[in-house]
């Protein structure tokens, strides 16, 4: 069986396995490619450079390779440890400034928008390829990338298509509820100014309007999901009117284990943190691994890092010492 490739391995990496080798030359270029399921030694080098041109934006080697070989743009990222499934391009784009950190790169590449646009004009499909799990667009929502969410509505990009119930992100769900759920409001709001159909109170409250959804209508954990999205999204007036219509300030969510402020503390929302506070919620509630919102609000347990948590922090803080 093929070993899979080291997520971070670049051409410098790929030829210090070379010099490793045994053999010498064409025969040790060889037997690297076969470690890895190559078929020659061009191929697995082709797959390196492609994924080092994407991860550094590089739009015009990107080109480059596009004028010489057109599936460069469309074909599947094969072979990779972090995608043993492969990945389109278009998708892994859209997952790069969420995997930036992991992979070692800056922060925040700049540019994946017009690396999108360029993969769409060279034959990426902007609804991605018939039988996968998730649209590209479902991907940006989930991984916060809003500038190739951007490009691919003005491209077209189907606003209600819903995941497969097997896909591994919102099984079933639109690109709304993908940025709902994984905090990405950015998105959410691009998805929402375009048009996007809002299926539920839940959405209703993370896009920020649930005059359409009456809440006496909606029964106790719709309701909580609710002010969990809201809180999430900094919505505060849906946060006053789902308090005002009974909800739990410190609820937890019995299915998703998640609760308004330690979700707020863990994404970094300054607002909604003061909001909650201001209304009562309580911040020495934990979770099930005994995690305070505190807690959650520092170190590995940033989900969003920026430089939010630190202000979050200090209001916590506060809140605890005037207890």
């Amino acid at each position: 069986m093929a070993t899979m490739l080291p997520a971070r391995l670049d051409l410098d990496g790929l030829r210090t396995l070379v010099d490793e080798q045994r053999a010498d030359g064409a025969a040790a270029q060889d037997d690297v490619s076969r470690l890895f399921g190559f078929s020659s030694w061009e191929a697995l080098r082709s797959e390196v450079e492609r994924r080092v041109i994407l991860n550094a934006v590089d739009v015009e080697r990107a080109w480059a390779r596009i004028r010489s070989d057109p599936t460069w743009a469309t074909r599947d990222l094969l072979g990779w440890c972090d995608h043993k499934g492969g990945a389109a391009p278009l998708n892994y784009m859209a997952m790069l400034r969420f995997d930036a950190p992991r992979l070692g790169l800056s922060p925040k590449p700049a540019g994946t928008g017009e690396m999108a646009r360029l993969l769409l004009n060279a034959g990426a499909p902007v609804d991605g390829n018939p039988g996968e799990s998730e649209t590209p667009l479902m991907t940006a929502a989930s991984y916060g990338d809003a500038d190739i969410a951007r490009v691919l509505v003005e491209a077209g990009a189907d606003l209600d298509a819903l995941a497969t119930p097997d896909s591994g992100g919102v099984a079933g769900g639109s690109a709304l509820l993908h940025a709902a759920v994984f905090g990405m409001t950015d998105v959410l709001d691009t998805v929402v100014a375009a048009g996007a159909e809002v299926r539920s109170l839940v959405e209703a409250a993370a896009a920020g309007d649930i005059g359409a959804w009456p809440t006496d209508e909606a029964g106790d954990v719709e309701k909580l999901r609710a002010l969990i999205m809201a809180a999430d999204h900094q919505r505060l007036d849906v946060i006053d009117q789902l308090l005002a219509a009974g909800t739990p300030i410190d609820g937890v969510d019995p299915m998703w284990g998640r609760q308004a402020l330690r979700l707020c503390a863990e994404h970094g929302r300054p607002a909604s943190t003061r909001h909650l506070l201001a209304r009562g919620a309580d911040p020495t509630l934990s979770d099930d691994e005994g995690n305070t919102a505190l807690d959650l609000c520092q170190g590995q347990h940033r989900y969003l890092p920026g430089r939010h948590h630190d202000e979050v922090a200090e209001i916590l803080r506060d809140a605890l010492s005037r207890r």
